[in-house]
């Protein structure tokens, strides 16, 4: 099986975004930034963010992904990609400082030891997947490709030649002579060798390498001009090993393998998330690898919850509030409403984030779920009036609406959050009435959370959800959102009730 991309299975030249593709429109309203931000805290070498940016739109490149996730998972097989792209990001650190170094050979010297780097790195990366029981398609296509790399003519000479190369500067022995301000270097004459006696004598003051760090120091590259002049020397005493050593660096300039490149830069995707999601789930959180609805688009989740608000809540040590949905046969909208302040928003938010991060391929912040492989998502959340536009509220926010219609088909996803808030409420039920009839005609999935309640009973193509208050206490919110008809309850007779802001406490604070 020829392996391409650990992240595509098909069409990887078609799907393979852009380094420049931006941020999505909707990412911001949906808090997806901040999560994309957490996620790959610490991996900015890795420009990992187009794939972040890109959803995937074939069930057969979803499921590909699944599976590696599902691989990755199992701790024998993540440490072994862990080592791998420790000892991968050793090799590049090598080949970055050593470009910074000004003197030829030293900088040849340390091109040898980063090819060593990678022949062992490969090597043993290869027989640590073999020791692992991959299920993915895409990591045993990885481990084949990898064994028909080392068995191949560019591998074997590759490992053989810097070998021997590495063999042949270590049999190189000469003889300084200091004396005054001259050095002069001579050919080895069976001379007393006093360096052994050195190193035995300073062997107590040697500092003892961290376990795991690779004994590679900026000081260990550097050379002195001394040094330089004498490796200089040393090189016209041994002209055919140098030559050689000149010989193999312009054959092997570029020896890292492309596919091993691409490789070791896209399996960052599956660690920096399942590494991200890992916290989480210490904390009893559950993620799931969602289904992929068919065409009927039913989609579900069971115990779903917005997880960068998770995330900032479980550092804060608060609970984490789990809810559920369901859109079944020609259901399409779900209208959410409600007290205020009851979690309506972040449940349009955990709807976004959970196909979102299901058209990823990524395990999605729920304990069960299907999804719809949307071609958009459309978002319209409430936003600060524009000075520069010279357009009112109003206007603007039909401006906005027109704008994802137009482009909305039946595959889309479409969220708005509390819309028409500026006009009346005989007007926001006519404009909101209008929208959803237009949004019922293109069969598309929406989440629409409001306050006009009427809106949930629109069409039989209309689930009602409700935000609900706790039962004993109703001035608190339980911010459980459960499938029932809009009552238009408000309770916000409670909310004054609880900050003493009713009209006796208000006139009682008043001085005569």
């Amino acid at each position: 099986m020829s392996f391409e991309s650990i992240l595509y299975k098909k069409s990887y030249a078609a799907s393979h975004p852009t380094e420049d593709l931006r941020q999505p429109d909707f990412f911001v309203d949906l808090n997806l930034d901040q999560l994309v931000s957490a996620i790959l805290k610490g991996k900015e070498e890795y420009n990992l963010s187009p794939f972040y940016h890109q959803p995937l739109t074939e069930v057969e490149n979803v499921i590909y992904r699944q599976q590696v996730m599902a691989d990755c998972k199992d701790n024998a097989i993540m440490t072994a990609i862990t080592v791998f792209a420790a000892r991968m990001h050793a090799v590049w650190d090598i080949l970055k400082k050593t470009e910074k170094l000004y003197y030829h050979y030293n900088k040849l010297h340390w091109f040898i030891e980063s090819v060593r780097l990678y022949c062992e790195l490969i090597r043993t990366f290869s027989l640590d997947l073999d020791k692992c029981t991959l299920t993915s398609s895409g990591l045993r296509s990885f481990k084949d490709y990898l064994g028909k790399y080392i068995a191949s003519d560019t591998f074997h000479s590759l490992e053989t030649e810097s070998q021997r190369m590495a063999t042949s500067l270590s049999s190189v022995v000469y003889t300084l002579q200091i004396k005054d301000n001259a050095v002069r270097v001579r050919t080895f004459s069976s001379e007393s060798d006093y360096s052994e006696e050195v190193l035995a004598v300073f062997e107590k003051f040697k500092q003892k390498e961290e376990m795991g760090k690779l004994p590679i120091k900026d000081s260990d590259q550097n050379m002195n001009h001394v040094e330089a002049a004498i490796l200089e020397c040393v090189a016209k005493l041994f002209p055919d090993i140098f030559s050689a050593l000149d010989a193999f660096h312009e054959k092997y300039a570029r020896f890292i393998d492309e596919t091993v490149k691409i490789f070791e830069r896209e399996i960052q995707f599956y660690v920096s998330y399942t590494q991200f999601i890992a916290k989480l789930s210490a904390m009893g959180l559950r993620f799931c690898l969602p289904q992929i609805a068919g065409e009927h688009k039913d989609i579900s989740c069971s115990g779903g919850f917005d997880i960068v608000l998770a995330h900032k809540l479980i550092s804060e040590n608060q609970k984490i509030v789990c809810n559920d949905y369901l859109l079944d046969g020609e259901e399409r909208i779900v209208v959410v409403t409600g007290p205020n302040q009851g979690g309506k928003t972040t449940f349009a938010r955990m709807f976004g984030q959970i196909n979102y991060l299901g058209a990823l391929g990524c395990p999605v912040p729920a304990r069960d779920a299907s999804i719809f492989l949307f071609d958009h998502i459309f978002t319209h959340f409430e936003r600060q009036e524009n000075i520069i536009n010279l357009r009112g509220k109003l206007q603007d926010d039909l401006i906005r609406i027109n704008d994802i219609l137009q482009q909305t088909t039946s595959s889309t996803l479409v969220i708005m959050n509390e819309i028409f808030t500026s006009t009346t409420s005989h007007d926001a039920i006519y404009l909101g009435t209008k929208i959803l009839q237009s949004i019922i005609k293109l069969k598309a999935i929406c989440v629409c959370v409001t306050f006009i309640d009427e809106l949930s009973a629109l069409s039989d193509n209309i689930v009602s959800m409700m935000s609900l208050v706790d039962d004993n206490n109703q001035a608190e919110r339980s911010y459980k959102v459960c499938r029932k008809m809009a009552d238009g309850l408000a309770y916000s007779q409670k909310i004054v009730e609880k900050y003493n802001l009713t009209y006796q406490k208000l006139i009682d604070r008043i001085p005569l």
